[in-house]
Order: structure tokens, then sequence, then C-alpha cells
């Protein structure tokens, strides 16, 4: 839950800094599903903080994309989804907090190899921050 409030706080810092007094509509954020991110407790925690920031928001105002995490072996070329791992929910969040040790826990289905790089699904990333325009016409 900490890890949820802390990203939150980050998106909120972004939003505020490029705000200039534009009323916000809408925030679309990539979660990478190595992350292992709680979307009900980082929508919650974004949209009180964004209200401490003195924006009018509800949690229609948070949208997320799921960026599933696709593993790409370096040796036979073979691309994999984080289900064919096998990984127990314990290793998936090992994962959570430090993505690289996947390879620690798991190697291609195909040829077995260790050598592999992690392709999508590690980061959050602020994909489109939209403003309300007629509040925006009326502020310049």
């Amino acid at each position: 839950m900490v890890h949820e409030w802390a990203l939150a706080e980050g998106v909120c810092k972004y939003v505020a800094s490029v705000a200039k007094g534009k009323r916000l509509r809408r925030v679309r954020i990539a979660l990478g599903e190595l992350q292992s991110i709680d979307e009900n407790v980082f929508r919650f925690a974004l949209t009180e903080l964004l209200k401490t920031q003195g924006f009018e928001v509800d949690e229609d105002v948070v949208e997320f994309v799921a960026r599933y995490a696709v593993l790409q072996c370096r040796r036979c070329g073979h691309s994999w989804g984080l289900g064919e791992t096998g990984l127990s929910e314990e290793e998936r969040e090992a994962v959570h907090f430090i993505p690289e040790v996947i390879h620690a826990y798991t190697s291609c289905p195909k040829c077995g190899s260790r050598d592999f790089e992690v392709v999508e699904g590690r980061s959050v990333e602020i994909l489109e921050v939209l403003w309300d325009d007629s509040v925006e016409d009326a502020i310049t």
C-alpha cells in the first residue's frame, strides 16, 4: 500500500507542475504487470492527493491502461508472457520490488536460457494528462 501512495505522490507532483491553473479532466497511466500495482489503492491515493493540490477530482478522472509483461530470449528470440512463467505468489512479490530478479526465478520456456530481457511491463508511465478546455479558455 505504501508503494502505491509513493507512486501517486510522484504523479500528483507532475500534474500539479504542469497544471497552470487548468481544470484536470483525465489522467491516463500505464501500469506494468511486473509492478503488481493495486489499482484500487493507487486510484484512491492519487484522487486524494490531487484534491490536496486543489484539483476537483473523482475516481473517474484516473484511467489505467494495462501493460502486460513481455519477456524475450536473447538466445533463441522466443517471446512469452508472465503467465507462462509459473511464478508463485511469493516469487511475483519479489519481482514486484525488483523486476530484474525475474531472471532468478524463470527461464525461456523454449530453450531454457536465462539470458532474456523484459521488453515490456516494468514501469508506471503517465501517458496523458487532459485538461478541461472551457476552463482553460476562461483562465487565459
